[in-house]
């Protein structure tokens, strides 16, 4: 076996900001080109293996050897303080913290929720919903209009809203303390108490669902518990509190996203605009050229493993950059370049292997619909400003931009 050599690499500290925003930070390349799998610094403190090749990122996802249990010592946050990752261990597992049986017995009733099958009879109200918001942003009085606000929150928030039976009433409440809670910046003091607070939201939301179950994802959740004589309060808590922070959050960014690289590359928005069947190629493009997750993917490996020749030991955590790997030239031929028609479907935006995202069906038609419409209703439609001033979510697990000044 044979180990990567830290030697100058030891003084990188990660998280690294993309120092342009469009590309990866220059340091991902210098990783990959030196070996597809490094040892890195956190910023946390301690460091850990950073797997930036793309073969190498999907064996990692894909080994059962590779833990994501937040609450395994040597797993790697470098995100998050030593009292709120205290304060997170001492609640129920998450599923996206859950391994083998314990992750498939937890995701498995609610896999059906998100099929392509049940996921298309949604699409008319998804599309009413996206129809309402360009409305209102037609109706605008003045431009430009911040398409973040308009748009690209509203949406997704609206639809998990529905999906989960959450009150719409309630978006600011929840979107603010997510908000805290993925910001690089957040203090420890404000990142504790927006978990706290989403968690009692949460906690007296899903008492008040099992008081009158509706048809809605946990009206069924715990109708079939009933039924099943099942009952599990702590389980529906964790679920909801995963379904509804992670549920609007990405999606929301990537409207925004999305929309500036194509308003950025406009023989690519022309090829999207003459045929619509380019949209999902589009999409998934999109995913890929901006992997907004990045670096979310981290895993502890519970015993010696072996991948791409490096040997990590148990006990060591691992880092998979998404972003990197979506941007490894080996397989994304001319990675730097938006191509609407690439394909690139096997893409790491979404994760991959047994914990790949829940929702990403549910996220693709989103971007879909909203893309679709929003071109053929707004035809016109410009970035208000240059590129370069629009305020990037440097600052942020989740990468975006706080304001998208619009115009047509």
């Amino acid at each position: 076996m044979t180990k990567s050599v830290v030697g100058e690499l030891a003084g990188l500290e990660l998280p690294v900001e993309r120092g342009c925003p469009f590309a990866p930070p220059a340091a991902y390349e210098r990783l990959r080109e030196q070996a597809p799998i490094n040892k890195v610094r956190l910023t946390s403190g301690g460091e850990a293996w950073w797997v930036s090749g793309h073969e190498e990122g999907r064996a990692v996802l894909a080994d059962p050897r590779f833990s994501s249990d937040r609450r395994k010592d040597g797993f790697p946050l470098f995100n998050l303080d030593a009292a709120t990752l205290r304060q997170i261990r001492s609640q129920p597992q998450l599923m996206i913290g859950m391994d083998g049986g314990e992750h498939a017995a937890a995701r498995r009733p609610v896999i059906s929720e998100f099929t392509v099958k049940r996921l298309a009879a949604l699409r008319p109200r998804i599309q009413d919903i996206v129809d309402h918001f360009i409305d209102d942003l037609l109706a605008a009085d003045q431009r430009p209009v911040d398409l973040v606000q308009a748009l690209s929150l509203p949406v997704p928030s609206l639809v998990i809203c529905e999906l989960l039976g959450v009150p719409y009433t309630d978006h600011d409440f929840f979107q603010s303390r997510t908000t805290m809670l993925v910001r690089r910046t957040s203090s420890a003091e404000e990142r504790q108490r927006a978990f706290a607070e989403l968690r009692v939201y949460i906690d007296d939301l899903v008492t008040r669902k099992e008081s009158e179950p509706g048809d809605d994802l946990f009206g069924r959740q715990i109708a079939r518990q009933r039924q099943e004589g099942t009952p599990d309060h702590a389980g529906l808590v964790s679920l909801a509190f995963l379904l509804l922070t992670a549920g609007h959050e990405t999606t929301a960014n990537m409207i925004s996203l999305g929309v500036v690289g194509l308003l950025s590359h406009p023989e690519q928005l022309a090829l999207v605009k003459a045929d619509p069947g380019r949209t999902p190629m589009a999409v998934e493009e999109l995913l890929r050229y901006f992997s907004i997750a990045d670096g979310v993917t981290s895993r502890v490996a519970t015993e010696d493993v072996e991948i791409g020749g490096v040997s990590i030991e148990a006990g060591e955590g691992v880092i998979v950059s998404a972003l990197s790997a979506d941007w490894d030239p080996a397989v994304f031929k001319d990675p730097a370049e938006l191509d609407v028609e690439r394909g690139a479907r096997h893409h790491l935006a979404f994760g991959f292997g047994p914990h790949q995202c829940l929702g990403q069906n549910l996220a693709r038609m989103e971007l879909q619909i909203v893309f679709d419409t929003l071109l053929r209703r707004i035809p016109a439609l410009r970035l208000a400003v240059p590129v370069d001033d629009l305020p990037f979510k440097s600052d942020a697990v989740i990468y975006g931009v706080h304001e998208l000044p619009v115009t047509w």
